[in-house]
């Protein structure tokens, strides 16, 4: 079982015209499918907890006990504060709870919250393939919804399912051209996930959810430069608040464009500069993205767990103390220093974005917890020196899952690891009690012991429940 200290813790030569050869055809140009964006709505319309198998649905369970425990954590954060006592004095009616709290409020700003505090750690879910945190803008919205009107707790799985699979379809469609332009795509790809789940709770007719998905598409809301501050934590809680606005706007018949994903002024043309439908249109309901989903084991920049993880090896392995390391070496893929190249961080967030703190840190303290990437820690004069011994070099035949590290003594000595899967990915997974056990950490503080373990079996058996709400009920202080 993973240590529980480290949880709180991508020319042709030519001679002569007469010997070249001929040029190539032009490539044939596809034209987009017509109805992206309707099919996605149909197939939303259409889903059913019958039709989603087994393991898709424990996923799902899986997701939503993570999510909890992060919200739960994120739940006392300086930014959550702040963004209550600027928001509170235009709080609607007291429709919905802020968890790991005792304020209540309208089903937006609820939204918000929640969304805010799920992702403020930077302890949320990952679904790897495009970097996108899927649960904080789909759950975000729909637990709001489910203490507004009845949800049991099997169409608050579907809608879920459904959720997920909308915003990471939309992200497999243009990842990572739309990433590599700057978007966060938990935000930007994350408030059609919102507007899904919500239209499917809600009861929207096929074009109604064809509405909502143009609405989502009208407000995309995300910018990587926002890393390492309050903001990017904004991006899920607006995409959630955006995409619940978008369901309830077209309920009521609030009209928008038929193809906002993929006109040619739509959504993936605006956004991204190469895009691919087929992610969108092809195998609904045959394949769920939601069992690619993973979980992490330390709070920050998932691109530098590999590091996190044999830095804690390598330590744990020889007994390594920071004054015998005379340099540190990793070998990582370009993305890592792309998220997290920050070389010196000042403050806790910024460390959340730091490949060289978090090796640092992983060496001297033995753990990368929240206390790790708190402004302390990021300003421990023996982690700077560490972290400041700290070298990279990128490459790309590295994967963004592995790292290759070399640490140098002062003796000579030499010490190598691969890991070749970071701890909490697909291939390497949190195991359910490893779940538990950061959901309890995370809880400790917030909730008595007895009401966390409540919580955490309501997500467990949330299909089973006649009432959605009373999960934010168990949740909340």
């Amino acid at each position: 079982m993973i240590d529980r200290r480290r949880f709180i813790g991508a020319s042709v030569l030519a001679g002569s015209s007469a010997l070249a050869a001929p040029p190539d055809p032009p490539a044939k140009i596809l034209a987009p499918p017509k109805d992206v964006t309707r099919i996605l709505a149909s197939y939303i319309v259409g889903g059913q907890l019958a039709d989603i198998p087994a393991p898709v649905r424990k996923e799902a369970s899986r997701t939503l006990l993570n999510w909890v425990g992060c919200v739960l954590g994120g739940s006392q954060n300086e930014a959550v504060g702040i963004a209550i006592s600027a928001l509170s004095p235009f709080f609607g009616p007291a429709q919905a709870s802020l968890l790991g709290r005792k304020e209540r409020t309208d089903v937006l700003n609820a939204a918000l919250i929640n969304g805010i505090s799920s992702h403020v750690l930077d302890f949320d879910d990952t679904h790897l393939r495009t970097v996108l945190h899927p649960a904080g803008p789909v759950l975000s919205a729909i637990l709001a919804l489910a203490e507004y009107q009845p949800v049991s707790g099997g169409d608050f799985l579907n809608a879920m399912v459904l959720g997920v699979e909308t915003e990471c379809r939309i992200g497999n469609a243009v990842y990572p051209a739309h990433y590599d332009v700057g978007w966060h795509i938990t935000g930007t790809a994350g408030v059609f996930g919102a507007a899904a789940a919500c239209g499917k709770l809600l009861g929207l007719s096929e074009q109604q959810m064809v509405w909502a998905l143009s609405l989502a598409a009208a407000q995309p809301v995300g910018l990587r430069e926002m890393f390492g501050t309050m903001t990017k934590s904004f991006h899920p809680g607006r995409a959630a608040h955006n995409g619940l606005t978008a369901a309830f706007l077209a309920a009521k018949n609030f009209t928008s464009s038929d193809h906002a994903i993929e006109a040619k002024s739509g959504w993936a043309n605006v956004l991204s500069t190469q895009r691919d439908y087929a992610e969108i249109t092809e195998k609904l309901g045959r394949t769920y993205e939601i069992s690619l989903n993973s979980y992490k084991p330390f709070p920050c920049g998932i691109v530098m767990h590999p590091t996190i993880d044999g830095c804690i090896q390598l330590r744990r392995q020889y007994q390594l103390t920071p004054d015998q390391i005379d340099r540190v070496e990793l070998r990582v893929h370009p993305l890592v220093l792309e998220l997290t190249g920050k070389k010196t961080p000042q403050t806790g967030l910024e460390g959340k974005f730091s490949v060289y703190h978090a090796a640092a840190i992983a060496i001297v303290e033995d753990a990368a917890g929240e206390q790790q990437f708190s402004d302390m820690a990021v300003r421990n004069p023996v982690v700077t020196a560490l972290r400041d011994r700290v070298s990279t070099v990128v490459d790309p035949a590295i994967k963004e899952d592995q790292v290759r590290i070399a640490i140098t003594l002062k003796d000579g000595r030499r010490l190598e690891k691969f890991i070749e899967h970071a701890v909490g990915s697909v291939d390497a997974p949190m195991s359910d009690q490893d779940l538990e056990a950061k959901f309890a950490a995370q809880a400790e503080g917030v909730l008595p012991a007895t009401q966390a373990r409540r919580a955490m079996d309501l997500c467990w058996n949330l299909e089973t429940l006649p009432d959605a709400a009373a999960l934010a009920e168990a949740a909340s202080a």
